[in-house]
């Protein structure tokens, strides 16, 4: 774990399912703990069902450890109410998921400003951005920084799957978050495509100094974070 002041810190966290027969309730996450600094990269591995996808859930607030505490900047999360969780989602996390998720009615520009409407449309979700680019400009210039400032009018269809998925990271990092959170990001990809998707993302990284949280199969994009921790049987173990 990183020296550095923690943005995000997990502390005994753990998730249990009540199983409908009555029998014991299945512990996915067993008292796991992690800390992460800002702007670090960290990958999280490990087999088919081990609970990546749920601990990235629970760090993502999309889902709630049934005991433990997920602090970022120093808030414990698992204390807020819904409406605090979702300006925490909106402003301070930033999802990319396999599935890219992009509207297709709308443009390339349009699905990356989405997030940006949130804010606009409920007071209680926003938080001061005064230093922070105007939306759209910053929408532009993400996307001619990851090669698609020639498709902002297009649409998803007229998108490889490469380039939809640099759609969803600009999408994910528009409101500026101090966390980007990626559950196997390269998983639908071809082998180039995936290999530009993962260098995109530590670029990112650093230039946009976001704590980068990756779960994935693909060991050649999890060796190059900062860090890879394997889950299995429940706990977490820095490898």
């Amino acid at each position: 774990m990183s020296s550095a002041p923690s943005l995000l810190r997990l502390s005994n966290v753990t998730r249990r399912y009540d199983s409908p027969d009555g029998a014991a309730p299945l512990a996915v996450l067993d008292g796991v703990s992690l800390e992460i600094a800002p702007g670090q990269s960290v990958a999280i591995v490990g087999p088919s069902g081990s609970g990546k996808s749920t601990l990235l859930q629970i760090i993502g607030t999309l889902d709630h450890p049934t005991s433990g505490e997920v602090s970022l900047n120093g808030q414990d999360l698992t204390r807020l109410d819904e409406k605090q969780l979702a300006a925490v989602r909106n402003q301070l996390v930033g999802f990319v998921f396999q599935a890219h998720y992009l509207l297709p009615q709308c443009t390339v520009l349009e699905n990356v400003l989405v997030p940006t409407l949130a804010a606009k449309s409920n007071p209680s979700l926003h938080l001061e951005k005064s230093k922070f680019e105007e939306p759209t400009a910053r929408a532009g210039r993400l996307l001619k920084r990851v090669g698609l400032g020639e498709r902002l009018s297009h649409r998803p269809s007229q998108l490889s799957g490469g380039e939809r998925q640099r759609v969803a990271v600009v999408r994910a990092l528009i409101n500026q978050p101090q966390l980007l959170l990626a559950d196997e990001p390269t998983g639908s990809l071809d082998h180039t495509s995936a290999q530009q998707l993962a260098q995109l993302l530590l670029e990112l990284n650093r230039e946009e100094n976001v704590a980068l949280v990756v779960v994935t199969h693909a060991m050649d994009l999890a060796r190059r974070m900062n860090q890879v921790f394997e889950l299995k049987d429940g706990h977490l173990v820095a490898q």
